[in-house]
């Protein structure tokens, strides 16, 4: 009886012995589950401060000089003067590649007179120009990543100034002008751009950017006593370059 009570331990502890071995072996082959790492939340603010250069297109612009066609066009025209200014802009990306950029600077521009009016000085102007841009982003470049936007551009013209100054204005018979009361309208156009980020890490890069604004306000000005308007082909080439700050 002992016997047998011994032999019936030796199976059990014997199957114990088994049953732990197979479900190790079992657990061996398991995958092992871990919990994955918290995925950082994609910020979508990017910033840039660029150093901004405004090229004005003046060719085309009218000038009408009340009752002296010699001084109107197309024997006349405008020339705007070329300005670097400190830019800032805030884009912000719905989705990896679609982003709407807002750019921010104020500019100041001389305005000269050209053809029969060239040497009068007629005044400044500074501009307030923010334009909105919709920007398709390329992302399989790695860390070059280029761009491609189209906007609208609202343009608001403030402390405008005329030169006021005595100019010699030469001619079949040569004057002497004086430019006061010059005024210009704010204006709506359009603007396209292409550009690119080179990012040097997950937030900070290198950027350079080119847009294009189609800007022709009209304008009003007083030449020794006679009302002068016209429109004002400005439609500048904005060249920026500067540094990118990604969230």
């Amino acid at each position: 009886m002992q016997s047998t009570i011994r032999n019936l331990a030796r199976l059990a502890t014997l199957g114990v012995v088994v049953a732990g071995t197979i479900v190790s072996a079992e657990a061996a082959d398991l995958p092992v589950y871990r919990k994955a790492p918290p995925v950082e939340a994609v910020n979508p603010w990017m910033i840039r401060l660029r150093a901004l250069g405004v090229l004005p297109d003046a060719s085309g612009s009218s000038v009408n000089v009340a009752g002296v066609p010699s001084l109107s066009s197309p024997n006349s025209g405008l020339s705007i003067s070329d300005q670097v200014v400190p830019e800032l802009d805030i884009s912000y990306f719905f989705t990896n590649n679609i982003a709407a950029e807002l750019i921010l600077g104020v500019t100041r521009h001389s305005i000269t007179g050209t053809g029969s009016l060239a040497s009068l000085p007629i005044g400044k102007t500074t501009l307030l120009p923010p334009t909105l841009t919709l920007q398709y982003h390329f992302d399989n470049f790695g860390a070059f990543k280029p761009y491609v936007g189209a906007g609208v551009n609202y343009t608001v013209f403030f402390n405008n100034s005329a030169a006021n100054v005595p100019a010699a204005i030469a001619g079949p018979r040569a004057i002497v002008a004086t430019t006061t009361g010059l005024h210009v309208s704010n204006q709506w156009g359009a603007a396209v751009q292409f550009g690119f980020d080179y990012m040097l890490d997950r937030h900070w890069g290198l950027n350079v950017d080119v847009k294009k604004l189609w800007l022709r306000p009209d304008y009003t000005a007083t030449v020794s006593g006679l009302p002068v308007s016209g429109t004002a082909h400005i439609d500048p080439w904005l060249v920026g370059g500067g540094v990118t700050y990604k969230f």
